[in-house]
């Protein structure tokens, strides 16, 4: 006699529709963007009824934040443990933080969302504090903090903290608007690591103490 399957197929495929509505409607967002998709065609592209997709996401913003949440939330939790764990030089911290965003962005699927939220975030106020909570405020802080133990100790010239946060930042958001939103990218495609190996070299020329003033 068969032992019985300790876990129901049915159950099983309700466990894995939330991941199978957020693929379809990344593969819809990607295509044809936010505002053209629909829940109904989120819904067929992921073989489920309307119905179903409303089971797990209210709306088409918390599908895009539950995109949001899926793939970025884990990578800026572990970035922002990474940043109040560390102490010293913050140069090296910054290193590790750039490998993490490479690695976190290699996937083209996963690069898909910022640049999504970037087109879309101007019109829709409530898509932008969705980010801001799900991925800002979980890093801006402990980057403040890291750049400014780093100048309480010496270890990089005095700066403003908050200021060069967005210093760090910006180059960064400004390659991925220029490219999604301007159409303007090199011409080599948009090479994100190449990008950020040029930043750091020219922010930790910038970062460097005063001669002198080493601890």
């Amino acid at each position: 006699m068969t032992a019985p399957d300790p876990e129901p197929k049915f159950r099983r495929r309700a466990e894995a529709r939330p991941d199978e509505i957020l693929d379809a409607a990344l593969t819809l967002f990607e295509t044809q963007g936010f505002a053209a998709t629909t829940v109904e065609q989120i819904a067929r592209q992921a073989g489920l009824s309307k119905g179903a997709v409303y089971l797990y996401f209210p709306s088409k913003d918390a599908v895009l934040e539950g995109l949001v949440r899926r793939a970025l939330t884990p990578l800026t939790d572990q970035a922002a443990a990474m940043l109040r764990a560390h102490s010293g030089d913050p140069r090296p911290m910054l290193v590790r933080l750039a490998q993490l965003l490479r690695a976190g962005l290699a996937d083209e699927h996963t690069l898909a969302i910022p640049k999504l939220v970037i087109r879309e975030a101007v019109g829709k106020p409530e898509l932008a504090a969705m980010y801001r909570d799900a991925v800002i405020d979980r890093v801006l802080p402990a980057l403040v903090s890291l750049l400014s133990q780093g100048v309480d100790g010496g270890f990089i010239r005095p700066i403003d903290p908050e200021m060069t946060v967005r210093t760090i930042l910006g180059p960064i958001l400004m390659h991925l608007l220029l490219a999604d939103v301007f159409d303007i990218t090199p011409k080599d495609g948009l090479r994100l690591e190449a990008l950020i190996d040029n930043h750091l070299s020219i922010l930790f020329a910038g970062l460097a103490p005063v001669s002198g003033d080493t601890p």
